[in-house]
């Protein structure tokens, strides 16, 4: 539903968020509503590509390092992400279900853990993370100023709250033809691809109640 609603684009706003983000090797994430893995999966991958880089100038500057050498310090990393790590947390234990299977499916274990947790009541300790995300999730929360007082509780000093959500059109051609994909074509592909109407209707109007950009 999400591919067929942006035509695909949704994958290029996560990626942005990651590049925006440019976590480093240590990071630890809290990725909020992101039950299903998107943003955990990318930022497990961006991680450890960071990693190995820092891996491959270190080795680069040891250049008379014998082949055993170089194993052996590879041997000697702890893992392959740099100590990072995400958390991801979810009110819905279905949800989080099917991003554990997927996260099996992909070969994703290290620094991956999964938390069953409401946004408002977060289940963490204070100043615990570098980074806490939330992608398409906070206009579903009742309280939103209670998520963001939560969020700014676990984070670290100098933490970064980074929230991808949808926003509104102001061009007024382009807003006129938006809601009328919107509101006419969105709830009927809901119901075609995945038999449900109403939660489709719901998510555009919550789209349409959330603040603006």
């Amino acid at each position: 539903m999400n591919d067929m609603m942006s035509l695909g684009i949704h994958r290029v706003w996560k990626d942005l968020l990651l590049w925006k983000m440019h976590p480093l090797p240590g990071t630890q994430l809290l990725d909020v509503a992101g039950g299903t893995g998107d943003i955990a999966f990318r930022f497990l991958n961006y991680v450890q590509s960071q990693h190995q880089r820092k891996q491959k100038r270190q080795l680069r500057a040891q250049q008379n390092l014998s082949w055993e050498e170089i194993a052996k310090e590879y041997q000697n990393e702890e893992d392959s992400l740099g100590g990072s790590r995400v958390v991801v947390c979810d009110i819905n234990k279905e949800m989080l279900k099917v991003g554990k299977q997927k996260a099996l499916a992909q070969g994703y274990r290290a620094g991956l853990a999964w938390v069953l947790g409401d946004a408002e009541e977060l289940p963490f300790d204070d100043d615990k993370f570098d980074i806490y995300t939330i992608a398409f999730g906070i206009r579903n929360v009742t309280h939103i100023d209670q998520a963001l007082q939560e969020a700014h509780r676990v984070l670290k000093p100098g933490g970064r709250f980074l929230c991808l959500e949808f926003s509104q059109v102001n061009n007024p051609l382009i807003s006129r033809l938006y809601d009328l994909y919107s509101f006419q074509v969105i709830p009927v592909l809901g119901e075609v691809i995945a038999g449900d109407w109403k939660s489709y209707q719901y998510l555009v109007e919550s789209i349409r109640r959330f603040p603006s950009q």
